[in-house]
């Protein structure tokens, strides 16, 4: 489950990045729909773990907190680069 939550992270930023920088809609939805997954594995490894060292949840509080601002960023990008698109 944690190289599942490696994989999806590592493709999450990916596709963010190359949105971000091409300026296209479409590799930056791609992140935004693969945020919810990456926010629910934090959260089991936060929440729903059976033993959980402080430090877990320490890094866990952390990557919840970076998916949520990356989140509101990229909405607004979207909302941006949607702006752009109609003039």
């Amino acid at each position: 489950m944690l190289l599942l939550s490696l994989g999806i992270e590592v493709i999450r930023l990916f596709f963010g990045s190359k949105g971000n920088l091409c300026r296209r809609k479409m590799p930056l939805a791609i992140s935004v729909a693969l945020t919810l997954p990456s926010a629910l594995m934090a959260s089991y490894y936060l929440l729903l773990q059976t033993y959980v060292l402080r430090l877990e949840a320490v890094m866990n509080g952390i990557l919840l907190l970076f998916c949520g601002s990356e989140l509101l960023l990229e909405a607004l990008t979207l909302a941006a680069f949607s702006s752009v698109d109609r003039i």
